[in-house]
Order: structure tokens, then C-alpha cells, then sequence
């Protein structure tokens, strides 16, 4: 296994790593992404909006740099605090995978860290 980690998303705030590529089977298990800056590590503001193009941004990073794309997400798991922001999210989702079109799940939570609206984990593979 390999642990991937980038600067151009936010560090891990907790006991766990940004990434984990599983070698030689080639499949990127990112750990969930709340809307962290990857500068001042801090959640951006503007809402759910906001957040959720900083995790989507987030995500691209971490895929890119374990040298995959967006398109080798194969699944997604969506962690919202407020299912009505469930129309939104999937508008900037579906905008940030245009075709493609990754498994998916979408959950309701209590809570998230740092009061984060959302959250998404992905599994990425390499074809």
C-alpha cells in the first residue's frame, strides 16, 4: 500500500491519511473531504454551496496525485448534514463529473467535523 498526500488539499485533521492507494491492485480509497482550504486549513465560507466545490476540488487533487483523474472514481459516499441541500450538491456534483457517472450513496448525518455541511469519501481505480 501507499499513502497519497498533496498540498493542494487540506491536510488530514485527525489519526488518518489523505489517501491509501491499494498496490498492485491500483485502487485509491480517499478519506472523506469536508470544504477545508488547503492553505489555511480553515472551512471555507458561503455555505454548502462553497463547501461543496472545495471538497469536489479537494478530491481532484488527491485523485491526481496518486496520477488517476476523475473519471477513475468509481464510487462515491455523500455525508450531508441537511438533505435539503441534496438538489444543489447533485447540481455541482453532476457538473464536476459531467458523464461520468461514479456509484454513489448519499446519507444524512448529524453532524460533521468542524460543522461542515457535507462530506464525500470516493474509491478511485486505475484501469
Amino acid at each position: 500500500m501507499k499513502t497519497v498526500t498533496t498540498d493542494k488539499a487540506p491536510g488530514a485533521i485527525g489519526p488518518y491519511s489523505q489517501g491509501i492507494a491499494a498496490i498492485p491492485s491500483e485502487v485509491l480509497f480517499l478519506s472523506g473531504q469536508i470544504g477545508l482550504d488547503p492553505v489555511s486549513g480553515n472551512l471555507v465560507g458561503g455555505g454548502i454551496e462553497e463547501e461543496t466545490k472545495q471538497v469536489l476540488a479537494n478530491i481532484r487533487a488527491i485523485v491526481e496525485a496518486a496520477g488517476l483523474s476523475v473519471e477513475s472514481v468509481v464510487k462515491t459516499t455523500i455525508f450531508l448534514v441537511d438533505l435539503a441541500d441534496f438538489q444543489l450538491v447533485n447540481s455541482l456534483y453532476a457538473d464536476f463529473f459531467g458523464d461520468h457517472r461514479p456509484a454513489r450513496s448519499t446519507v444524512q448525518v448529524s453532524g460533521l467535523p468542524r460543522s461542515a455541511r457535507i462530506e464525500i469519501e470516493a474509491i478511485a481505480v486505475r484501469a
